[in-house]
């Protein structure tokens, strides 16, 4: 999705800076806050070994090459340790470079299987391989949606037409088999298939979901994950025609970071990211795409699939959210383009920039 550079303005909440980073944002600020200050970028040095934190690796939206900012991407660290959401353009160095070590990576997640999410899976498992690169060394899941037929309406021209998560990992491995046999003998790594493992997320019966009928029924979220730092649950949120597509809420001793995930404004969002810390939002400024020469189909899209900043501030309203984090931007260049957000919630909010470090 385009991101070309548009004249920037300046709002009550956000301040846009250089620094090396497009769209620098400052730290979230109350309401009425004017005070600008640039953001604090993730590294080694930055990222507390003690509490929870958000780092927003990539902030942009869609499969495309546009602008500087790194694909859609995110780490929840807690106490040392860290959870990846989503593997965009660029997330490997993105993730080095905010000193996230494959040897502190308890699990993976991902919201849904568009490309953009997912394209750097591969580079990161082989990035992030054994010992000589500090890298993962014992067994690490990756968990994202389950098998699922496509919708009616869409035709299959790459089979199989029903992949799942652990599909995805299984033929990243497939198609690296070589690189991964010769390191494994000749450099003595541990086989990358004994690291990481792909992990289907399976629906609650109840309620029934389908990609016809029935793909966003309402729901509470459900747990997928728990260790002895966090507890992981998810719910299904609107993104169609991607099924099943998910919002994750991250639940520590510390607090709470929710993601909305790829979706249209969706009362799931709200039930899921109850009482938040932070919400990571997605937002897509449908003013910017309108005003370009792309089809009724790629607009209906949009509108269709994401959430405008009057959505964002509609839903973070409801849920009571602490703050909010807009990321995964379409069609967004200043703060300007979110200051709808402001109609309905009241909360302080952020447009994140590439790397940035919230704490809980």
């Amino acid at each position: 999705m385009p991101t070309a550079p548009r004249k920037s303005a300046l709002s009550r909440r956000t301040v846009l800076g250089a620094g090396g980073v497009a769209a620098l944002s400052v730290p979230l600020l109350g309401a009425g806050t004017t005070a600008a200050a640039e953001p604090v970028l993730a590294s080694s040095d930055t990222v507390p070994d003690t509490g929870m934190h958000l780092i927003t690796l990539g902030t942009a939206a869609g499969p495309a090459i546009r602008g500087p900012r790194h694909g859609i991407a995110s780490a929840v660290v807690v106490d040392g340790q860290h959870y990846l959401v989503d593997f965009g353009l660029g997330m490997p160095r993105q993730a080095a470079d905010s000193g996230l070590t494959g040897n502190t990576l308890r699990q993976g997640f991902v919201t849904h299987l568009h490309s953009d999410h997912i394209s750097e899976l591969a580079a990161y498992m082989l990035y992030n391989w054994d010992t000589p690169v500090q890298g993962v060394t014992s067994r690490v899941g990756i968990m994202g949606p389950g098998r699922a037929r496509l919708p009616k309406d869409i035709r299959a021209v790459v089979t199989p037409p029903q992949t799942g998560m652990s599909d995805v990992i299984d033929h990243l491995l497939k198609a690296n088999a070589y690189d991964v046999n010769i390191r494994t003998t000749d450099e003595a790594r541990i086989p990358l298939n004994e690291l990481f493992e792909g992990v289907d997320i399976d629906l609650p019966k109840q309620p029934k979901a389908d990609p016809d009928r029935h793909p966003v029924p309402e729901m509470d979220p459900f747990t997928v994950y728990e260790d002895d730092r966090v507890r992981v649950q998810a719910t299904l949120v609107d993104h169609l025609p991607v099924f099943p597509s998910f919002g994750f809420r991250f639940e520590s001793e510390h607090g709470v970071i929710a993601f909305s995930g790829d979706t249209a404004e969706n009362s799931n969002v709200a039930r899921l990211s109850r009482d938040a810390d932070i919400l990571v939002h997605e937002v897509v400024n449908m003013d910017f795409y309108r005003d370009q020469d792309y089809t009724e189909e790629f607009l209906h899209h949009l509108e269709s699939s994401h959430t405008t900043p009057e959505g964002i501030g509609r839903i973070a309203a409801e849920a009571g959210a602490k703050s909010v984090v807009v990321s995964h931007m379409a069609g967004v260049f200043s703060d300007a383009d979110v200051a709808g957000i402001e109609e309905a919630y009241g909360g302080p909010y952020t447009l994140a920039a590439d790397r940035q470090l919230f704490s809980v």
